[in-house]
């Protein structure tokens, strides 16, 4: 086995921390001695030991003179956990091989710096692109302190997410709408529109054992959620926040009494302002968002600028219908010129349906 070799396990156990360790990053580690495979581990939960920690523990043969492959670079400052850079060095590591460097401020090159200053060789940028893939999250977020915003929806072939007559169950079949499940439980929070709440009523928990539910955001200028609603009544078990415009403190009382959380936001073009909803969120450690809307919706995360990538689940199916619903609706853009583009995208066959995910070309957030 190689360093890339050695890497790609370290990617594979990094994923085990999925949905687990936000806002911190998913860390995978593998320890090397004389071609055997001594010790692994990966950052289990957001306050817990990290991967290196986890390695170091479970090495069933002294690390001295070792190589420790790790898909980020070490931290070296104390937060929850101690630094990272400390056990490596009192474990004797030789050689550290690095997957990508830490964004975060507080190491940004620093952990790397420190290993090398005790005489540990140090090889960067070891399958760079999956480590920082892993980690689109925890970059955007470190970086920007707001959340990494997915757009989802599911459509046929033609377009359509719903029938002529709005019946929307199911354009997917069962292993995609498993996939979806798993998004669920992978990022912090999801975002509905009041619009999707009023038609379907939906739960928006995850419903995969041994899931993680996420936070769940409601976005309702004028408070119109009913209080009957399902996202209401189990407000008390399910973290819930309705971001409203609304000041009728009555309202938002028997909101608040049900257990939902009212994030009061300013007023934009008849709408709440969602970067600020974004900014918000981000102070709250809601570091990504599952963007679950109706074309409305979608529309208004796209022209703000908050969406940073998109899964499209598509159907071999077609509903034909000149008024069923699509995707994104609103005004939409005036020429082929103006198109939100996207990038590296990538097709993920589930069952007779596929998914296509693209990152967002020019992100940026539209204040007007």
């Amino acid at each position: 086995m190689n360093d890339n070799d050695y890497m790609r396990l370290a990617l594979q156990l990094a994923q085990n921390g999925c949905g687990m360790t936000s806002p911190n990053p998913m860390v995978g580690a593998v320890i090397e001695k004389g071609g055997e495979i001594i010790g692994q581990g990966w950052h289990e939960q957001y306050g817990k030991a990290h991967a290196e920690r986890n390695a170091l523990v479970s090495c069933k043969k002294s690390p001295v003179g070792a190589t420790m492959y790790v898909t980020l670079e070490p931290c070296c400052h104390h937060g929850r956990q101690p630094p990272c850079t400390d056990a490596i060095i009192e474990a004797g590591i030789k050689r550290v091989v690095v997957g990508s460097k830490d964004p975060n401020p507080q190491v940004a090159g620093k952990g790397i710096q420190i290993l090398r200053s005790h005489g540990i060789e140090v090889t960067e940028n070891i399958l760079q692109k999956d480590c920082e893939r892993l980690n689109e999250v925890f970059f955007h977020y470190i970086q920007t302190k707001r959340p990494f915003v997915v757009m989802k929806y599911a459509m046929t072939m033609d377009g359509k997410i719903a029938s002529s007559t709005g019946a929307s169950k199911w354009i997917t079949g069962e292993t995609a709408r498993h996939h979806v499940q798993t998004q669920r439980h992978r990022y912090t929070a999801i975002m509905v529109g009041v619009g999707t709440v009023l038609a379907d009523d939906p739960m928006l928990s995850c419903r995969i054992s041994g899931g993680r539910n996420p936070i769940r955001i409601i976005c309702d200028t004028h408070l119109r959620t009913p209080v009957t609603a399902q996202i209401v009544q189990t407000a008390m078990q399910i973290p819930t926040i309705l971001a409203t415009c609304c000041t009728d403190r009555e309202k938002q009382r028997i909101y608040g009494d049900a257990g939902c959380r009212i994030l009061y936001l300013n007023e934009k073009n008849g709408h709440l302002d969602l970067i600020q909803l974004m900014e918000k969120l981000g102070q709250r450690q809601i570091d990504s968002i599952l963007l679950e809307g109706g074309g409305a919706m979608n529309w208004a995360a796209l022209d703000s600028g908050i969406v940073q990538k998109i899964q499209a689940y598509v159907a071999p199916k077609l509903f034909g219908g000149q008024n069923a619903k699509t995707p994104v609706e609103g005004v939409g853009v005036a020429f082929p010129a103006d198109a939100f583009h996207l990038k590296n995208s990538t097709i993920t066959r589930l069952g007779d349906d596929f998914l296509i995910e693209s990152e967002v070309i020019n992100h940026v957030y539209r204040d007007y």
